[in-house]
């Protein structure tokens, strides 16, 4: 077996994650926030699904803005009922979705909100966010406040290249 495949099924093995086929829905209550664009739900047979939101890409924790992002999606949805319509599953074997906490499209208010931006790489289908997004950054909320904020990807790759090195 590659490398990757035993980390996923180790990655699934320790922490009780179901996978969820693309279309499914994933019901229940949101239980952890990872970050600003990760939940944890618990559904009603007590397994957890670990969902990452669809299209966008918050601030890593160790990044600018990474905590507050994660305050941001802790306060639309941790301890509520979410409905997640699962588009994919990523390669770390968690679901990918677009998340509903209690009446509120999470994606959406997260970059409404300037704590993520829309996930060029990953866009399909979400391209309304980008009015989002335009939006905040023309008001300055979140992450906007800052003049040259570093989108996640280009985060990642920088500390990618400084290991490498």
């Amino acid at each position: 077996m590659t490398t990757n495949i035993l980390k996923k099924l180790l990655v699934s093995l320790t922490l009780g994650f179901s996978l969820v086929a693309h279309g499914e829905n994933i019901s229940g209550r949101v239980v952890g926030i990872s970050d600003g664009d990760t939940l944890i739900v618990l559904d009603t047979s007590n397994t957890q699904h670990k969902v990452r939101l669809a299209a966008i890409d918050a601030p890593e924790k160790a990044q600018a803005f990474g905590q507050r992002g994660k305050q941001k999606l802790s306060e639309l949805c941790y301890g509520k009922t979410a409905t997640i319509n699962v588009v994919t599953t990523d390669r770390y074997g968690r679901s990918v979705g677009d998340v509903d906490c209690s009446g509120i499209n999470a994606n959406e208010a997260m970059v409404q909100s300037g704590f993520a931006w829309v996930y060029r790489k990953y866009d399909k289908w979400h391209e309304h966010l980008y009015a989002l997004e335009d939006e905040a950054r023309d008001a300055r909320r979140g992450l906007w406040a800052d003049s040259n904020p570093t989108a996640p990807w280009e985060w990642r790759k920088a500390k990618r290249d400084k290991v490498e090195v």
